[in-house]
């Protein structure tokens, strides 16, 4: 598969794409580390993270490329949606969910937030969960949604067949990136089965870095279905890569770094 992402010479700092990237939690202060990074690798220029303040701390230690964003207290709540407004502003797009957790709290605030949100938006994770009994919040966004199978018939109520996941995309108007031992992405028009990755990324972690690869397509432009597919098979060919160099001995941070040999 041969992805384009087109670069002007007389390109400046933060016109390739900015990406915000919202979640961690006290517990799950990595999974943000893992989308911000992995957006970076698939090309933006500028990555936020906005996570409570343990999580922010090891995103800054994990990379001082990032731009973290620490939020009081331990989880993502109410408070915070309006202290992000000016950074969904600069952003080209935005992921909400890797890490978030499951507190109540955090799930009301995220399902306001997404409500809010009005920039191409990727839903991942425990982000997904803020939407499982109110579908009507994605009505008139640019969506891509990446649960796994489990996340899907939850959202859907249905088993996350080729046909149900097309019908569901077409009856929502939103893309869907169901993360299978064969992908499968659709915007219920059209669906496309992705044939790249292997059994060694079931590893925690690597449906984090594929949040972030989506909205790094989705920062430079590409459509909410290009976005997908084509991260789809990014993140599968790295871990194919990665197969290659360690066998199943692999882990997602192992992915990060073979996704810009996949790119070119």
């Amino acid at each position: 598969m041969k992805i384009s992402l087109e670069r002007h010479s007389d390109s400046h700092k933060g016109s390739n794409g900015r990406v915000l990237v919202v979640g961690g939690s006290e517990r799950y202060t990595g999974a943000p580390s893992l989308t911000g990074e992995a957006a970076f690798r698939s090309g933006v220029d500028i990555v936020y993270i906005a996570a409570p303040y343990r999580a922010a701390d090891v995103c800054a230690n994990w990379l001082p490329d990032f731009i973290t964003l620490p939020l009081h207290g331990n989880i993502f709540e109410h408070r915070h949606v309006e202290e992000l407004e000016k950074f969904v502003r600069k952003a080209n797009s935005v992921v909400i969910g890797p890490g978030l957790g499951r507190d109540e709290r955090s799930l009301a605030a995220a399902k306001e937030f997404i409500l809010e949100v009005d920039k191409p938006l990727v839903i991942d994770a425990d982000g997904l969960r803020a939407i499982f009994d109110d579908l009507s919040i994605l009505k008139g966004k640019e969506v891509v949604l990446t649960p796994h199978r489990l996340e899907f018939e939850m959202l859907s109520g249905k088993n996350a067949t080729k046909l149900n996941v097309t019908n569901f995309a077409k009856e929502n108007k939103c893309v869907v990136l169901l993360k299978a031992p064969r992908d499968i992405v659709s915007d219920g028009k059209k669906t496309y089965l992705n044939k790249s990755g292997n059994a060694g990324m079931t590893v925690g972690g690597t449906g984090d870095v594929l949040a972030g690869i989506v909205a790094g397509f989705l920062a430079q432009g590409l459509s909410s279905y290009d976005a997908a597919q084509y991260a789809a098979y990014v993140n599968g060919r790295a871990g194919d890569e990665c197969y290659r160099q360690f066998g199943y001995s692999f882990i997602a941070s192992d992915i990060l770094k073979m996704i810009p040999q996949v790119i070119d």
